[in-house]
């Protein structure tokens, strides 16, 4: 599981060559090929299907979607069981920023380069280079999720606060005092269960802190006590001991705590959140109660605003396809402006992708924020364009679920009692190094 001057002029050439990306055609999306309609493609995506877009890209290309919406952290061991095995799985499956190098080790995926023309996706998806390795296009960015945080800024007013907060110190200082004077007794969240979110939330911690977890080789950077990494697990595990998240959190997902939590006014603020999820979660009323409330605010850091790190999903087709024509097709019509711009509340609260956090393309980020219906857009198209950093500088290592399942696994041990924050930092650094870092 989540960014201008120039976004005009994108926008405006796109509605002249008629296309959805510059270089990526989407004209077969808006035809009927003959020799495509009537196929049915399976879909397997870590979203709930867009029902009233989904019947009408069946109404135009004749082609029919079976989605199978599977939870993140379901959906990759489903697609490793199946590769390992050489069988069918899906036409269509998610390709996450953090398994790219994976998948070009292991071929898991079929490169896009033909359907795809790289130059064309560099021009128009702030995140391409994270899908890309040695010259091949794995997977086609599906949204453009960053690393962010919110604030209930109703609580921060109640507690007396007049300004966000742009240090780890006063975002501290602020929980403190929103758990005194709101119904938010324990204002923070973080999800601690043994998950790929809370990998993530330590990533986006350890960068506020001022560093990365590995370097550009892979060599771990957050064995000394006085490292960014061991910094931000120690004030993660700390936050969660003393109270300042809610003890329910240990076994708590990302989006469980996100849509239980801050949408329900349990909590105050998610240091990392997914950007997009005001629009997607806190400001539809169905599955809010804090509609109105909750904004981004700058990412605090150790000794002034901090960085947002990328975290986007892709979609690439899977090497055991059956339909791969139709399966293009269908990506084609995902890629489209309007279409992203949809999915992330562009057309209103009927038309959202559940938790889809940002479009992925520049021409879907433009019609976001000329919507107008989606507050903080513009902050977020600002985050992605020019403040955006990837997690690793190098791409994620080909190794990465490893790496993460040590990370989660150990950090959440840490917050449960089991171990201490040095035998956390311990044993992931040696994961690391067993497996070539």
């Amino acid at each position: 599981m989540r960014s201008r001057k120039k976004l005009g002029v994108a926008a405006a050439a796109i509605a002249a060559l008629g296309v959805g990306v510059a270089g990526v055609s989407t004209a077969g999306a808006t035809g009927n090929p003959p020799s495509l309609s009537g196929q049915s493609i399976n879909v397997a995506i870590a979203y709930p299907a867009p029902k009233a877009d989904l019947a009408q890209f069946t109404k135009q290309t004749g082609i029919k979607v079976n989605w199978d919406y599977v939870q993140w952290d379901s959906l990759q061991t489903k697609i490793a069981a199946a590769a390992e095995s050489h069988s069918y799985f899906a036409d269509v499956a998610d390709v996450d920023w953090s398994k790219v190098g994976e998948y070009y080790a292991t071929k898991w995926f079929m490169p896009l380069n033909k359907y795809f023309p790289i130059s064309g996706v560099k021009a128009q998806y702030p995140q391409a280079t994270a899908f890309i390795r040695n010259g091949q296009l794995l997977g086609m960015p599906m949204d453009g999720s960053l690393l962010v945080t919110t604030m209930n800024e109703k609580y921060l007013k109640a507690a007396g606060i007049k300004k966000d907060p742009t240090t780890l110190a006063q975002y501290k200082t602020d929980l403190q005092a929103i758990a005194a004077k709101t119904p938010a007794k324990n204002p923070l969240d973080i999800p601690f269960a043994a998950a790929e979110g809370l990998s993530t939330y330590w990533y986006e911690m350890t960068a506020a802190f001022g560093g990365n977890v590995l370097s550009a080789s892979y060599k771990p950077l957050f064995t000394s006590p006085s490292s960014p990494g061991y910094k931000a697990m120690t004030w993660m595990v700390n936050a969660y001991k003393s109270g300042l998240v809610p003890k329910a959190n240990l076994n708590m997902v990302d989006y469980q705590a996100l849509s239980t939590d801050q949408a329900h006014g349990l909590t105050a603020s998610v240091f990392s959140d997914y950007s997009g999820d005001v629009g997607t979660i806190y400001n539809v009323p169905s599955e809010s109660k804090v509609v109105g409330h909750v904004n981004y605010i700058p990412t605090p850091g150790a000794s002034g605003v901090g960085s947002n790190l990328g975290n986007p999903d892709g979609i690439g087709i899977p090497a055991s396809a059956k339909h791969v024509q139709a399966a293009v097709e269908f990506m084609k019509w995902m890629e489209q402006p309007a279409i992203q711009a949809a999915f992330a509340g562009a057309k209103g609260s009927k038309y959202v992708m559940q938790t889809f956090p940002l479009p992925s393309n520049r021409g879907g980020l433009a019609d976001l924020v000329k919507s107008n219906k989606v507050p903080g857009a513009a902050t977020l198209q600002s985050l992605l364009e020019h403040h955006a950093k990837p997690i690793f500088p190098a791409g994620a290592p080909p190794w990465y679920s490893q790496f993460s399942n040590a990370v989660y696994t150990n950090i959440h041990q840490a917050a449960a009692g089991s171990e201490s924050v040095s035998s956390a930092i311990n044993a992931i650094a040696n994961q690391v190094k067993s497996l070539g870092g």
